[in-house]
């Protein structure tokens, strides 16, 4: 996305919004949304929206059909989902929704195919049995002893979503201050004081939506303590050859372990009409660090120190070690897609670019699989937003700004405007 710097020495605002990725985009949208007018600034660090989990991320728009019904997760996706592609018919995105499968490779497998549809039917997601016939049929080069024919699951390019709400956000007078880092918060019954690389900020509100440094900002604000800790995990991808993208139809996945929140190593088919395979799920030793060879010093440390990972390391040792491997053996990850696709082979792929998970991790070592949303007197912190938080990130804009709008006064307003006389 193009690269644009607003100065940010002694500006006041409504709402200053921490993180320029979809979910930051989204608040500051749904703001305008429920208040036209007000004043609304959001700050990211590097010098363009979406340079990380946002524009590293698979492009699947999710059905909502893994998550625990009731949870948070379960009731914004589906109403994610369905802003989301009315927002993309209102402004022209492509969009596909393409349908996947999600296979059981083994007769061991089935129970947790039938746990699966158990909650697509709890959480109203369209969701039918198949056996090895059906599968074949949708997708003729995978093998399995039965799936899940999931008709909703789509495709989408979420850069290309964030660049239309940036253009619409910069026409109704949000200023994006990007290449400015938060590096400092003081919270007092006045406002918010927000110090940055460029300057100061003054608000009445902050919303932090600042992903892989989320617990970090959260951490500047009021306590000077986040409730997670950020483990970041790298997730390695590879891309079909033009000349074997025909491999796979759509969107294939494995049954997940449901002791791990990721979904395993799986094909999918990009809106560009390429086609990715993977990812795994590896340790980076840094936040933003998308290949072995980036290495930060602080983060690897705080990871390593954190009580947390040293027992969410301990409990799934095993699973670490196989997923190190197939980092760093291309026939080993490649021996992992063959369950799903025999036919594919080590020349049919070529590295594709990576991402990497904010994964936040509680002091005892859980993994927090829900979204998670933390609060002080001036300040909301999105402290968790891992998948489907792309699909559900309109309304997850919406529940957000419906809580930051109604703490903001009419005096309140009033005074941040005169102050911006």
């Amino acid at each position: 996305m193009e690269a644009a710097h607003a100065e940010a020495a002694s500006q006041a605002y409504d709402v200053v919004v921490v993180g320029g990725g979809i979910i930051g985009l989204s608040v500051a949208r749904a703001l305008l949304l429920d208040r036209p007018g007000a004043r609304v600034a959001i700050v990211e660090k590097e010098p363009l929206l979406a340079a990380h989990q946002t524009g590293r991320n698979s492009g699947v728009i999710h059905s909502g059909i893994y998550y625990k019904p009731g949870s948070l997760k379960a009731r914004t996706v589906a109403r994610g989902r369905g802003a989301l592609l009315d927002f993309c018919d209102e402004h022209g995105v492509d969009y596909d929704i393409c349908g996947k499968v999600i296979v059981a490779t083994d007769e061991s497998e089935q129970q947790a195919l039938a746990t699966l549809l158990d909650k697509a039917r709890s959480n109203g997601v369209r969701a039918e049995l198949i056996d090895p016939d059906r599968l074949r049929e949708l997708e003729p080069a995978v093998r399995g002893v039965a799936a899940l024919h999931v008709p909703d699951a789509g495709i989408v390019d979420y850069t290309r979503v964030c660049e239309v709400i940036a253009g619409l956000l910069r026409g109704q007078g949000v200023d994006i201050l990007l290449g400015t880092a938060v590096t400092g918060i003081d919270e007092d019954n006045s406002g918010v004081v927000v110090q940055t690389s460029r300057g100061v900020l003054r608000g009445h509100r902050l919303v932090n939506c600042a992903g892989l440094q989320s617990d970090r900002v959260a951490a500047l604000s009021a306590d000077g303590k986040s409730q997670v800790h950020i483990v970041p995990f790298r997730g390695e991808y590879y891309e079909l050859v033009p000349s074997r993208r025909s491999l796979i139809r759509n969107l294939v996945y494995p049954v997940p372990d449901p002791a791990f929140p990721f979904l395993g190593v799986h094909f999918t088919r990009m809106i560009d009409g390429g086609v990715h395979a993977g990812p795994n799920a590896v340790l980076a030793l840094a936040r933003e660090g998308y290949d072995w060879s980036t290495f930060s010093a602080r983060d690897t440390w705080e990871t390593l120190r954190h009580p947390g990972f040293r027992r969410l390391a301990r409990r799934h040792a095993w699973t670490g070690l196989g997923e190190m491997h197939r980092s760093v053996s291309k026939a080993a990850f490649v021996r992992a897609l063959q369950r799903l696709v025999p036919d594919v082979g080590v020349t049919d792929l070529v590295r594709s670019k990576a991402g990497v998970r904010a994964q936040a991790l509680e002091s005892d070592g859980t993994m927090v699989d829900d979204f998670a949303i933390a609060q002080t007197s001036r300040a909301v912190h999105v402290v968790n937003a891992p998948s489907p938080a792309a699909t559900a990130s309109l309304e997850i804009g919406r529940i957000i700004a419906e809580h930051v709008t109604a703490h903001i006064t009419a005096s309140e307003r009033k005074s941040i405007w005169e102050m911006n006389r």
